[in-house]
């Protein structure tokens, strides 16, 4: 979107909603509020600590290094990076109001579980105020109060809303170190200062993280049995092929403006990530088998068509979407279908197993 705005104004963005923006989510409060957490009560209660003593409390503090003419950046390069920052702020502002929502309606029935919300989506509101305050430099700004009263929300049953969001906050922790590193070695590709702050922020995501891993161990359902598996397993494929197809599919300037190869980047989240679901996850996905990034490529290829569809509006614009949605599909389910690795969880049960029907009595 261009600016037409006076120096010193600032225009109020609302964002455009796609099959791959960031959703905002709702619950069964009341199941959520029932879950028993006392097999890890030890394990929440210091990762509860850690959320008290709020470790990034004056990170987020911005300095004269912000104190430029952000104008005056290349025209294609200042489009890219505001996309950037808009889809950031709104995927951290669907998380403050989830986990806002959360803590409030298990503030009685589950207070344990009410604060450990209530301080996540301090953190979440924090991330998305400071990625607004930079939007501010461009003089824009997203209208989060139209974002709350106006957006429509996605009913997930708990066990999805922390399959997802695990993967979410962990995904979102090695995009964030895997960018501070990569710059950290090319400062020259460092285009604004907010860069600066993702070491420490994705501590944020990372504890995030590591509270939906305790609750997901907390309920032997959501990780053992084959439905679990089968959860498990469209869960890992649909976060990692929603980045995918948005970074590699719709987005790779932004990423070639850091001086990095986006496919190259991704392929590295989706490892570090699906290796750190296989501490929690029952399986994992071959994500190293040449099919795998092959099929996601197609994908890629196949949404580059429909792209170019919607731009050219004619008729039976449906029917000439729908062989391409069908070849998706398709490659999803051969995605799916590949064979799964064991996790490191799922070995070291075995290992148990094995000990334990070796110590038996003959």
């Amino acid at each position: 979107m261009t600016s037409t705005l006076e120096k010193g104004q600032t225009q109020a963005r609302v964002p455009t909603e796609t099959i791959l923006t960031p959703r905002f989510y709702t619950t069964d409060f009341q199941s959520m509020g029932k879950m028993d957490t006392s097999a890890s009560a030890e394990d929440l209660e210091a990762l509860l600590t850690e959320f008290r003593t709020d470790y990034n409390r004056h990170h987020f503090v911005r300095g004269e290094e912000f104190n430029q003419d952000w104008e005056s950046l290349d025209p294609g390069a200042r489009q890219l990076f505001v996309d950037f920052l808009e889809r950031s702020c709104t995927a951290e502002f669907s998380g403050f109001l989830l986990y806002k929502e959360l803590s409030r309606k298990l503030k009685d029935s589950n207070p344990t579980l009410a604060e450990c919300f209530s301080l996540m989506s301090r953190d979440e509101a924090r991330h998305a105020g400071f990625l607004n305050r930079a939007m501010g430099d461009f003089n824009l700004a997203l209208d989060l109060s139209f974002l709350t009263q106006n957006k429509s929300y996605t009913h997930f049953a708990p066990r999805f809303i922390f399959y997802a969001t695990y993967l979410s906050e962990k995904i979102g922790y090695w995009r964030y170190i895997l960018i501070y590193r990569h710059l950290e070695q090319n400062p020259e590709h460092r285009i604004y200062p907010i860069f600066n702050f993702f070491k420490n922020w994705c501590q944020d995501e990372s504890r995030h993280g590591d509270f939906f891993a305790i609750m997901l161990r907390c309920q032997n359902y959501f990780l053992q049995g084959l439905v679990a598996k089968i959860w498990c397993r469209f869960f890992l494929l649909s976060v990692f092929a929603t980045m995918y197809l948005n970074d590699v599919g719709e987005r790779p300037d932004f990423y070639h403006l850091l001086g990095l190869d986006p496919q190259v980047y991704d392929m590295e989240v989706i490892r570090r990530t699906n290796h750190d679901a296989g501490k929690v996850f029952p399986i994992i996905l071959n994500v190293d088998h040449p099919d795998f990034i092959g099929l996601l490529e197609l994908c890629r290829a196949n949404n580059e068509q429909l792209r170019k569809i919607v731009s050219n509006p004619g008729p039976f614009t449906l029917f000439r979407k729908l062989p391409f949605y069908l070849k998706n599909l398709t490659l999803f389910a051969r995605l799916f279908f590949m064979k799964p690795c064991p996790s490191a969880v799922s070995a070291h049960q075995k290992t148990e197993q094995s000990m334990h029907t070796e110590a038996q009595p003959a």
